[in-house]
């Protein structure tokens, strides 16, 4: 601070205390000479503090006549002083391997004077959507047809992750097209990450392709919604085989690819944030499986409270449109009656 770096022995006795000043130190600046006994150095803001001297008097506590100035408070050793290794001590870690770099640790390496860290590459993610019922929205629908929303939504949900995303568009329902495509993302991306077609039907290619010219090791979750999952490899690639109902490939999206993209990144995901609210009104709950509804999460009365939005099937992205957080239902819950405290998982910790 802007006063006046002194002994602090020297104004310890008490008010007020008479020093002489014998020079000044400013940012860029040091004052450099040995400093008596009695005497003081004029400092201001961002100053190294001469060696001997161990405080810093402020100009308001001071006052100056010419070259003698008189301290009206007491000083103690170590006031107003920033100590060498305040920020960081030598041999310290500045980032540490698996953080993701940010502006602020942009500028903590600059501080540092670091130019140079070794990073991984951003991964290559291809993403695509399958169904012959899949339209490209703004297009006129025919019949049977519906406008495919969920690789907008991925590519939205994982655009501010660090990797380079590649949208591969729509495959219809046929094989030979599956088995190639996949085949040549394969060599190169490293990972893919598609939506619909990974579950029991007849006509859920995606898994049974994967399964031909890779392997799948996992199928299925005990989650709701997003129970079709799967998770394999493609040569070196990751494959994530979404769910294709819209709810469904959004929640697994948030809760599951996002983090793994992150540990493919080479980072150390951390678990979502989440807070505890009363419940506003009555959740349905089987016990079996873990659930995430879509809530709005708000104040009354001094407490956070959360309502569940509608009718929650996976379909109806329009309970999305409101909600502002993720209700979860432990696997073993039965019905949730009003006021009974839950967990919930804001967006602003997911997105």
């Amino acid at each position: 601070m802007d006063g006046y770096a002194l002994r602090a022995s020297d104004a310890a006795t008490g008010a007020p205390a008479r020093l002489n000043v014998v020079g000044t130190s400013s940012a860029g600046h040091p004052f450099e000479d040995p400093v008596p006994a009695g005497g003081c150095i004029r400092i201001f803001t961002g100053a190294a503090v001469p060696d001997g001297l161990d405080a810093v008097a402020i100009q308001e506590d001071c006052d100056c006549d010419g070259d003698l100035i008189t301290i009206n408070a007491p000083v103690n050793s170590a006031d107003n002083i920033r100590p060498v290794g305040h920020d960081i001590m030598r041999d310290a870690a500045v980032v540490a391997a698996g953080t993701r770099v940010t502006q602020f640790h942009l500028a903590w390496l600059a501080a540092c004077g670091i130019t140079r860290i070794q990073l991984h590459r951003r991964p290559r993610v291809a993403i695509f959507s399958t169904g012959d019922e899949l339209l490209e929205p703004g297009r006129s629908l025919g019949a049977g047809q519906i406008y495919d929303a969920n690789r907008y939504a991925l590519r939205a949900l994982l655009a501010n992750l660090p990797v380079e995303l590649v949208d591969l568009g729509i495959l219809p329902d046929n094989e030979p097209l599956l088995d190639q495509t996949l085949a040549d993302a394969a060599k190169g991306y490293d990972a893919i990450i598609t939506s619909g077609g990974v579950s029991v039907g007849d006509a859920d290619y995606v898994k049974q392709a994967v399964a031909r010219i890779g392997r799948i090791t996992l199928w299925r979750l005990n989650l709701k919604p997003g129970k079709p999952l799967a998770y394999g490899r493609l040569g070196k690639a990751v494959f994530l085989g979404l769910p294709g109902n819209p709810v469904s490939t959004i929640v697994t999206a948030l809760l599951l690819a996002k983090p793994a993209l992150l540990k493919l990144c080479g980072g150390d995901p951390e678990p979502p944030f989440t807070t505890t609210a009363i419940l506003a009104e009555r959740i349905r709950h089987r016990p079996g499986r873990e659930e995430f509804q879509r809530g709005l999460l708000g104040g009354c009365n001094g407490l956070l409270e959360v309502s569940v939005l509608g009718d929650q099937s996976s379909n109806r992205l329009a309970s999305f449109a409101a909600a502002n957080c993720l209700i979860r239902i432990p696997k073993d819950a039965s019905d949730l009656i009003p006021g009974a405290p839950v967990e919930v998982l804001p967006f602003h910790g997911l997105l």
